[in-house]
């Protein structure tokens, strides 16, 4: 959805698009403590009772201006000739957007996943405020077991989190990279 975003806002013209732009690169800009508490208000005055889904729905819709931003990024990089050219050789809109854009967007897309996935895993006040009961996540848990003191397998929890966000980070970078070295 990020991606869709990001080459929409990209390649098309229409009406309050600038105004689209701005609100949806709000969440970096918001504090999670005002996105969490204005998710809870939507979701109080629309009556939907909290979930597991309500916690999913809250993280995309937090992540998608992370994934947005990094593949718009890309966007500005890659010649737009190269789609036209699809065009003027038969390809349909889909097929140069499936064939021909995706593949150069695709490092983007991984390193925006990427991103958004450790964000989304960091995340303690978004899933605490938009969380049902018996709903927990891994943030959540942890937050649950130290306040009783911490123990030897939040240590090693903590190392392992640690070392699987930077190898994820660099995982990304690597990704970033290749895809600017190939042009």
């Amino acid at each position: 959805m990020g991606t869709l975003m990001a080459v929409g806002l990209a390649r098309y013209d229409f009406p309050g698009k600038r105004l689209y732009q701005g609100i949806a690169y709000l969440p970096l800009l918001i504090p999670d403590i005002a996105i969490a508490v204005s998710t809870l208000v939507c979701l109080s005055a629309f009556a939907i009772p909290l979930s597991i889904w309500t916690i999913i729905a809250a993280h995309i819709v937090f992540c998608l201006s992370y994934v947005g931003l990094v593949v718009s990024s890309r966007m500005n990089s890659i010649n737009p000739h190269l789609e036209e050219a699809a065009l003027d050789l038969g390809a349909t809109p889909i097929q140069a957007f499936i064939l021909v854009l995706l593949p150069q967007l695709m490092p983007a897309i991984i390193s925006g996943c990427l991103l958004a996935f450790v964000l989304s895993l960091d995340d303690f006040l978004i899933a605490s405020f938009t969380a049902g009961s018996g709903t927990n996540t891994l943030p959540m848990e942890i937050f649950s077991r130290i306040r009783t003191g911490v123990k030897p397998d939040i240590n090693a929890l903590s190392v392992m989190l640690i070392s699987m966000t930077a190898i994820v980070a660099l995982i990304g970078e690597l990704i970033r990279t290749t895809g600017e070295r190939r042009e």
